[in-house]
């Protein structure tokens, strides 16, 4: 590495961030770029610890202390490159991810960890402000197509890697734009939607096509896609919403977080005009799940301008650092204050909603909730136990639902005729394959609810075995099961 005591000259730098009083008047992203200077100074703090145990911790298997030493040498293009290696879009890893990397890092053992997120974020945007990212068509074509099948993070890696590989790729999305959760499931303040825009351009360009409003088994049979595509990419996510089978569940103002979220996101691109039912503005609102989604419906509620915003956990309060449960390298279970919490909100931990109240009208006015504790049992899941009088009531206006997904929906896999695993997700062994030769799945509906860069990870593998499928052997980037690059 460049700078051998880096680590020890230099303190970890935070992301600067505009003051949350200004922020909530609007859904602009509000991270202030730092100086070339002081990302160099970040990158300076990579140790030269011989074994990059981040590599194990990123999904995507990034080439960390190699783009690290790039930007302390002020070779921002090099350190594109490498980075284009192994992320296809580090510009949402860059926003979006939640760092195992970091978590990871050598130098986390004693001091805080090198910002490899806050990094990453500004090669990629640097790329783009330079002119550095161009479209890159394949030289020749293979005469071979591929239909993909959902446009999020999986669904837009894996056409990317099939079109380099010189495939003819079609992404087939239901909804009206591209992005998928991306696009419809993360608010603008984590993520303006241009982001996106800026990379599909770049995608069209290489010769990817796309169709929304195209909802496979319905506007085109499962039959007419596998007859006319030499193979077909399943990214369709989990989308099944965890539901709470408790009283008053019905209740008008008892809304799922990904309800909310995705209005929120089409209304803020000026495609529709707000419902009053997925206002929170002047309301008690009680998100219900700890959570990233969680978060992203207490960022959007402080904006709507609620009443008063408050987090219920079931889970206990974690630790402000690692415990014994969590060593390092592990990724630890501790305590997380999300931007959105320092805009405004009440938080409660190992707590259980047991019961919606209802007005005449039918709509939410409160909820029931009871403390719990976690009891743990040797070579058991741990055991839910209610405290005794621990029974409260809360005034609650809108009750949103941040519970995750239990997985993919049925109706196109059953369609193909393809088989799931013992968690409902379909099931793709490890070439991605499913009991249908031509037929090939990846991210969230292969191993359930999980990351961007899971997603990320999964399109680009799966891409790898429809290349070896379609050509016989591959030459795309592929990992081992270390996580690391394959030598071509």
């Amino acid at each position: 590495m460049g700078k051998i005591k880096g680590f020890m000259e230099y303190d970890r730098m935070k992301e600067p961030v505009i003051d949350p009083k200004k922020r909530v008047k609007n859904y602009n992203e509000f991270t202030l770029a730092p100086k070339t200077e002081e990302l160099q100074e970040q990158g300076a703090r990579c140790m030269d610890c011989g074994v990059p145990f981040c590599h194990s911790g990123c999904p995507l298997g990034n080439l960390i202390p190699d783009f690290n030493d790039a930007v302390y040498k002020n070779e921002w293009e090099r350190a594109l490159t490498i980075l284009h290696s192994t992320n296809n879009f580090p510009e949402f890893t860059g926003r979006l991810c939640p760092a195992p990397c970091e978590e990871a890092c050598v130098l986390g053992i004693v001091n805080p960890p090198v910002s490899i997120e806050l990094i990453e974020k500004y090669i990629v945007e640097r790329g783009f402000n330079e002119g550095w990212i161009q479209p890159e068509p394949p030289e020749t074509r293979t005469g071979k197509t591929v239909a993909i099948v959902g446009s999020g993070p999986a669904g837009l890696a894996a056409a990317q890697q099939l079109n380099r590989a010189g495939h003819t790729v079609t992404v087939f999305e239901r909804d009206n734009k591209i992005g998928g959760l991306l696009r419809y499931g993360i608010p603008d303040f984590k993520m303006e939607k241009k982001v996106i825009d800026r990379r599909l351009e770049i995608l069209e360009a290489e010769g990817i096509q796309f169709q929304c409003n195209v909802e496979i088994g319905k506007t085109i049979t499962a039959e007419a896609l596998e007859n006319e595509y030499d193979a077909v990419v399943l990214a369709t996510g989990a989308t099944i919403k965890r539901q709470m089978p408790i009283p008053g569940a019905d209740l008008e103002g008892v809304v799922q977080a990904m309800d909310f979220l995705p209005h929120n996101n089409k209304a803020v691109d000026g495609q529709h005009n707000r419902d009053a039912k997925f206002l929170a503005k002047d309301r008690n609102v009680v998100v219900i799940g700890g959570g990233d989604t969680g978060s992203d419906c207490i960022g959007t509620s402080n904006r709507h301008g609620a009443k008063s915003v408050t987090n219920f956990e079931i889970l206990p309060k974690p630790a402000d650092s690692r415990t014994e449960e969590h060593p390092w390298p592990y990724w630890p279970f501790k305590l997380k204050t999300s931007s959105s919490h320092e805009e405004g909100s009440h938080r409660e931990w190992s707590i259980l909603t047991k019961e919606f109240i209802g007005d005449e009208k039918g709509h939410v006015k409160g909820l029931k909730t009871v403390e719990v504790q976690w009891k743990k049992i040797p070579g058991e899941r741990p055991q839910l136990i209610e405290k005794e009088d621990s029974e409260k009531e809360w005034p609650c206006d809108l009750a949103l639902l941040a519970l995750g997904f239990t997985g993919p929906e049925k109706s196109l896999p059953e369609q193909l005729g393809l088989t799931f695993d013992e968690r409902g997700n379909i099931k793709g062994e490890n070439d991605y394959q499913t009991n249908k030769k031509s037929i090939f799945t990846a991210g969230d509906c292969r191993r359930g609810q999980s990351l961007i860069v899971w997603a990320i990870s999964e399109g680009r593998e799966a891409a790898h075995q429809v290349d070896s499928y379609l050509m016989g052997t591959s030459t795309l980037p592929q990992k081992n099961k270390a996580g690391d690059l394959v030598a071509v």
